[in-house]
């Protein structure tokens, strides 16, 4: 499964310095499974952090980038896209309110002592009672309705956000948001990014584990 949208992290217009062909690089975060990537783009374009880019596999609609190098991981990415990441996905959980809003809405335990709610940043037992009680009742309609709702509880959007991040870095033992990480021999030049398995709310069949 392709990304079909990334959201610019980094823009390097001569290229990483070491490179061998210095060519324009961007580094990117996917819009549907966060997946981080490095790719070369066309030459002389304006690019900026947080811009939208057609990824997708029609070649003929990819007006900014030429090629995806490959999926990568945390480490590989530039210091200046680590520091854009979490506002970026950010962004992204705004602009895909409603799927979170539906996941919250679905979501079911782990195993009998431990709810899927309890993977999240900042949700513990009380949250979590009240959540399951608040939804029982009416489900939740937006991120907004949520803090209504839920006494005291963060921002939604910040705490999916916090999750995905975490994810990313590697820290979590359960991968509800992003890809797993994928298998040395498959992390370049492969046609789906590598990983085949995506988060776990958009088949609603548990969170994948490693």
């Amino acid at each position: 499964m392709m990304e079909e949208y990334g959201f610019v992290l980094d823009y390097l217009s001569s290229g990483k310095s070491d490179d061998v062909r210095r060519e324009p690089t961007v580094f990117m975060v996917g819009e549907k499974f966060f997946t981080l990537l490095e790719a070369v783009t066309k030459k002389d374009l304006e690019i900026s952090v947080g811009d939208r880019l057609y990824i997708g596999k029609e070649l003929n609609l990819r007006k900014e980038v030429d090629r995806i190098r490959g999926r990568i991981e945390m480490s590989q990415i530039s210091s200046s896209a680590r520091s854009e990441l979490k506002t970026v996905i950010k962004k992204i959980v705004r602009m895909r309110e409603l799927e979170f809003v539906v996941f919250i809405n679905k979501c079911g335990p782990i195993t009998i002592r431990q709810h899927q709610l309890e993977l999240l940043p900042g949700v513990g037992k009380k949250h979590l009672v009240e959540i399951l009680d608040e939804r029982e009742k009416k489900p939740f309609e937006s991120f907004d309705d949520m803090l209504k709702r839920i006494p005291h509880m963060l921002n939604p959007a910040d705490i999916i956000t916090e999750r995905v991040v975490s994810e990313l870095s590697g820290e979590e033992r359960y991968f509800m948001f992003t890809r797993p990480p994928t298998p040395p021999h498959e992390q370049y030049g492969h046609s789906s990014y590598g990983g085949g398995h995506s988060g776990w709310y958009r088949e609603h069949s548990g969170s994948y584990r490693r």
